[in-house]
Formats: structure tokens, C-alpha cells, sequence
């Protein structure tokens, strides 16, 4: 199956077509870019040249039954345009699909089920042209409703004769495919977030390795760190093979410590000399409802985010606050501009402040907030400019307070390194953003 692209609604999609013939980009297509119909050779009409493709049923007995069985048709919307593109049959099917009534719509252009945009460059005109010129022209895109909202279509065009040849109208037939492109977005989500999360921890391990090469670099600590990774990868794969095998049980949230997770994490991406850039503060143990991979991913993208921007001390820190617990990573580098917070969890969507050699996909925070939601958590960030940023994840603890029988009080907290000033949020200019779960 051919692609289609991602289910933002821009006007770099236009003729994106995931079967049969595109207009545009399908190389099994006979039919020509609307880029390539020639505009001199249409009419006035936008209708191309004639070529015999249907021949309008002169016996009025004929036209009856096609209307009748047209009238009942809902899974599809139907709609009959004259040559000029006014609509003037408009099937229940189309109705139901486009939100208008056949008082509403009859008489109406059909460019009005084009986005702006569409209209501006010609799209609808040229797809008639090109039905005019081929026949028929298959095409999918963004198209409008009667409320205003967009649905992705799937729409065949098909010119109509009359007995002397000549053009007599088109029919077209549209089917909404929305939920199918949103679920092969998704996948391509997925695949993007576990290419970019499988990535870090390959690049750490051939840190580690180059360690090892090194005179002394053959400690214990390195091997356990090695055995660590390559085990967090494995789990990746099971992980990834679940979800492509279907009948095989899925693993369900679990218990993670928290408090073993963050140094688990910042241990997948940052080897070596880097690691001693990691200040922790947390109680011994802090028990949350997660999926120990996820939690370790999620927390890996962010440590290696901070990684990338700033270049002094990363503090981690691990809370707990009744129910809930709070996991924040902070920096002190460029941070992130305000305009920017509110779409910076968007997929590939990179700050203003970044640069291409920074390494960033922007992928990263997108793969978080998903994982963490997964979680029935929640992401937050707070960023000052110049100043640096603090990722901040909650999650449902489990059990007494997160801690596990015997632990020590909440109180009790152990800095494993020197533990610096955490980045606080300053005066007004601190901008916060909250990724929380969708209702």
C-alpha cells in the first residue's frame, strides 16, 4: 500500500492518494499531476478535452432506476455535477457524509468542499479537467464539510457523455477514509517514537564500548552498564513484536521504582565522562503505577534532551506528594520560547531555539508525552530562556505512599552526587505547559 502522509491538514497534501490512481504522486497512475493538466487546453469551465468515457442513458426508464438506487446509497457520498461543476444530484449518502441538505447545496460549486487553500491553486477545476481529459481521476485529500470541519476523502471523478461525445457533467463518488489514515498515522507515530528511543541507547552502548577499549575501561561497572542497555533494548524488540503479533499478550502497566528508573535511564544515553554530569535527589524508593521500559524510555528522552541543550549539571530529582509522584529533569540551558511550549510535544515539531546541529528529531517529547500517558501520568514543562528548562513527570504512586514496606520515610532523601540548585520557575516570564492525558 502506498503512504499517505501525516494527518495534519496542510496544503502540501493535496493529491495524496494511498490506492488505485493518484493525481500526483502514484507512479501506477494513468492519469497526469493536476500540476501537469494543461490549463490553456481547458475551457472556460475548467472541463478538459472530450474523450468518450459514459454515455448519459438517453431512455428515461434507465435514468429513473439509476436515481432510485443512487437515493438509496449512505455508505458513499454521490454527487452528480453539471460541466461547469455546479451540483445538481446530491445522494442521502452525501448528505450524511458532507453535513448538507440538497435545498442547501443544489446549485451550489463543488469547489465549496475545498479547503481555501485548494481553491486557490485551481485543485478543483483541474481535477475536472483532468477527469474530462483521462475520463476519470481518483484523489485524496482534505476536504470540507458544512460545519466547517475536514474529513480525509477518498474521491473518484468520473466525466459523463452524451450521445454526440460531448461533455454532459461528471459524477463523483466519495468515501470517507479518516479513521483509516488516523490509524496508519498512529503506526507511523509509533514507528518514528521507537526508532528515535531505540536509537539513543545503540549510541550510548557504542559509548560503552569505546570505553572498554580504553586501558582500565574494562571495569565491572561498565559491563553491568553494557548488560543494562542491551537488556532495555531486548525488551524494546518483545515489546515491538507484541505489538505487530497481535495474539500475544501485551504487557499491562505494572510496578516501577521510580527512584532505580532514573538512574536506569540517564545510563541508557549518557555514558562515560557525561554521566557524571547527572545530580540525583530521591527517597531510596518510590513505587508508581508504569511500565518499567516505558517510564525508562520516557526518561531516557528527556535526559538526553537536556543533554543536547545545556551543557552543565542535569539534576534529577524523584517527589512524592500523596498520591502522586513527581519525576523533574532539569538543565540550565538555552530553554525553550514561550510561543513555542504549547506545540513543542507536537511530532517533529523542534523549538525556534534549536539548530541543526544539536542532533534533535523532534521526536523525542512527542514519544514522551505518549509513554507517560500510556501511564495515566502526565508531562510538564517550565522554561525560561537563557536560563534553562525542567521537564517534570507525574504518575499514580502504588502502595504507601510510593514507598515499599521498610523503606525509609519520605524524608529521608540521599543525594548521590553534589546536588546543585534545582531550576526554579522565576518571575513571570517562566512559561508552563502541561501535556495531560486526552478526556
Amino acid at each position: 500500500m502506498t503512504r499517505t502522509r501525516r494527518a495534519e491538514p496542510t496544503s502540501d497534501e493535496l493529491i495524496d492518494v494511498p490506492m488505485g490512481a493518484d493525481i500526483s504522486e502514484s507512479e501506477s497512475s494513468a492519469a497526469p499531476s493536476i500540476d501537469e493538466a494543461p490549463a490553456a487546453a481547458a475551457p472556460a469551465s475548467g472541463v478538459g478535452l472530450p474523450v468518450p468515457v459514459t454515455a448519459v442513458p438517453a431512455d428515461a426508464a434507465k435514468g429513473a432506476l439509476v436515481q432510485d438506487w443512487t437515493a438509496q446509497v449512505t455508505s458513499v457520498a454521490i454527487v452528480h455535477l453539471d460541466v461547469e461543476g455546479r451540483v445538481v444530484g446530491w445522494n442521502p449518502g452525501a448528505e450524511k457524509l458532507k453535513g448538507y441538505t440538497p435545498e442547501e447545496i443544489l446549485g451550489s460549486s463543488f469547489t465549496r468542499f475545498y479547503r481555501e487553500e485548494d481553491q486557490l491553486r485551481g485543485v478543483p477545476l483541474r481535477l475536472l479537467a483532468i477527469a474530462a481529459t483521462r475520463g476519470s481521476v481518483e484523489d485524496n485529500g482534505w476536504r470540507v464539510r458544512a460545519d466547517g470541519s475536514l474529513f480525509w476523502a477518498h474521491v473518484i471523478i468520473t466525466a459523463l457523455r452524451d450521445d454526440a461525445g460531448e461533455v454532459a457533467g461528471f459524477v463523483k463518488i466519495v468515501s470517507d477514509l479518516t479513521a483509516a489514515k488516523q490509524r496508519e498515522d498512529a503506526e507511523l507515530d509509533f514507528l518514528r517514537a521507537f526508532a528515535h528511543d531505540f536509537l539513543s541507547p545503540i549510541t550510548a552502548l557504542r559509548g560503552y564500548v569505546d570505553l572498554m577499549a580504553e586501558p582500565g575501561g574494562a571495569t565491572v561497572a561498565a559491563v553491568e552498564r553494557i548488560s543494562a542497555v542491551t537488556d532495555h533494548l531486548a525488551t524494546m524488540i518483545q515489546d515491538l513484536s507484541a505489538r505487530l503479533v497481535p495474539t500475544r499478550p501485551r504487557q499491562a502497566r505494572s510496578r516501577a521504582d521510580a527512584s532505580v528508573t532514573v538512574r536506569e535511564a540517564a545510563e541508557l544515553v549518557l555514558p562515560g565522562d557525561a554521566y557524571g554530569r547527572i545530580r540525583y535527589r530521591s527517597p531510596r524508593s518510590v513505587a508508581v503505577l508504569a511500565d518499567p521500559v516505558a517510564l525508562r524510555r520516557a526518561i531516557a528522552n528527556l535526559v538526553d534532551n537536556a543533554a543536547k541543550y545545556s551543557e552543565g549539571p542535569i539534576e534529577i530529582s524523584v517527589e512524592v506528594d500523596g498520591s502522586q509522584a513527581r519525576i523533574a529533569i532539569s538543565d540550565r540551558g538555552r530553554g525553550i520560547a514561550p510561543e513555542d511550549l504549547e506545540r513543542i510535544f507536537d511530532p517533529l515539531e523542534r523549538g525556534r531555539l534549536s539548530n541543526p546541529d544539536d542532533g534533535g528529531t523532534g521526536i523525542g517529547l512527542a514519544s514522551t508525552k505518549a509513554l507517560i500517558e500510556r501511564q495515566g501520568g502526565e508531562v510538564l514543562l517550565c522554561s525560561t530562556v537563557g536560563q534553562g528548562t525542567t521537564a517534570t513527570i507525574t504518575l499514580p504512586v502504588d502502595g504507601d505512599g510510593g514507598r515499599a514496606p521498610g523503606d525509609a520515610p519520605r524524608s529521608a532523601v540521599r543525594d548521590i552526587r553534589a546536588a546543585g540548585d534545582r531550576h526554579a520557575a522565576g518571575d513571570g516570564s517562566v512559561r508552563d505547559y502541561a501535556a495531560r492525558p486526552a478526556a
